[in-house]
């Protein structure tokens, strides 16, 4: 059957008409970024693209296409006698690589010669990724945003949470970059994304957000970890109104010592991590909580760090970049369970209900209630 190229914005318009999108490039790439629900299949590995660029570099391309061919066939081979048992003659794949060019091409001639419909992406990888960078210089555009914003340990996080279990809209950013936003905010064995992956699963989770309801975010700085947010967006979260949470202290340690529980478990770790404060607490300090640490002082430390450092470089960034925060909506809180945060669903369900021009009765009446 004939090999049918279809550029980005047909292709994504239309995905769901593909049974499989195969990435043919190499599995570094592809775990770089990829486009939603790709599959692997390399028409070269790692090692070979490296030996196959070498080549042409040193030798000449017709040496380095002769010795990839190979390379590529075999692979291809492999990939067909893996893949295709059990896939029948009506499966529709759309095959990408780099450019939409020599290794795309490759695999999608010999599975079209089998005879499945195969598209080619016109442009490959490279037109997806110029297609996200476009939709991210406009994020947020349109959009209902309401930033959750509240020291660290109020339960924004947890909060978010409650709100997509009620069916809210939620843009949870520390989600898709698997950090928690702050110098202690690495995930044990997660790994963050690259960039371009979280910038894709960003772009794919804005996507699906309907603009005529309200989208709860937490409040964030320009980067998350290592993952820096589009400008486009960090500028409609800053201007957009704000529910501040507020918790009394225990209470805020209490979630803190849940949520990072793993260092309740190696303190030796946290104290390692407590190094990087040192230019901004000064190394007494530091070297006065380390000390506590090893002597078993674990909450006492949380309550440090909250009060010396947290609460007062949250406040000066909030009331410097977050438009809505001195006007939020204060939300109490008594502590981070489940029924504390069901109630603030409730809270934040009704607010949506009320006329713009209605004042909201305080969240501690609720409370009170």
């Amino acid at each position: 059957m004939p090999l049918h190229r279809i550029p980005i914005t047909e292709a994504l318009a239309v995905r769901e008409r593909f049974d499989t999108v195969i990435d043919a490039r190499s599995p570094a790439e592809h775990a770089d970024d990829h486009l939603p629900g790709a599959v692997n299949w390399p028409t070269l590995d790692d090692e070979q693209r490296r030996i196959v660029g070498t080549r042409y570099a040193q030798v000449s391309a017709f040496d380095a296409r002769r010795l990839g061919a190979v390379m590529a066939a075999r692979n291809i081979a492999d990939h067909l006698e893996r893949e295709l048992p059990g896939r029948d003659r009506e499966w529709k794949p759309l095959v990408y690589c780099w450019r939409g060019g020599q290794r795309s091409g490759a695999l999608a001639h010999v599975l079209s010669q089998v005879g499945y419909e195969v598209h080619v992406l016109d442009g490959g990888y490279r037109d997806f990724r110029r297609h996200v960078v476009a939709a991210l210089d406009d994020a947020g555009r349109g959009l209902n945003l309401r930033v959750v914003c509240g020291e660290t340990g109020s339960g924004k996080s947890r909060l978010l949470q409650a709100l997509r279990e009620a069916g809210e809209q939620v843009l949870d950013l520390e989600a898709l970059a698997c950090h928690r936003g702050s110098v202690l905010g690495a995930l044990p064995e997660v790994a963050q994304p690259s960039q371009k992956r979280f910038e894709s699963a960003l772009w794919q989770s804005l996507g699906t957000l309907d603009p005529a309801r309200t989208v709860y975010v937490e409040s964030e700085s320009r980067t998350i970890g290592r993952l820096r947010l589009p400008e486009a967006l960090l500028q409609r979260m800053r201007s957009a109104p704000c529910v501040r949470l507020q918790m009394p202290p225990p209470g805020r340690i209490d979630l803190l010592l849940q949520d990072y529980a793993h260092f309740a478990a190696d303190t030796s770790s946290l104290s390692a991590r407590l190094d990087a404060l040192r230019e901004v607490r000064g190394h007494a300090t530091i070297d006065r909580w380390q000390q506590d640490l090893r002597t078993g002082r674990l909450r006492e430390v949380v309550a440090a760090l909250l009060v010396e450092h947290y609460d007062p470089v949250y406040l000066r960034s909030m009331q410097r970049n977050f438009a809505g925060f001195e006007t939020a909506q204060v939300l109490e809180l008594a502590d981070g369970s489940r029924a504390s945060m069901e109630q603030a669903v409730r809270h934040l369900q009704r607010l949506q209900q009320m006329p713009a021009d209605t004042d909201p009765c305080p969240p501690a009446r609720e409370a009170e209630a």
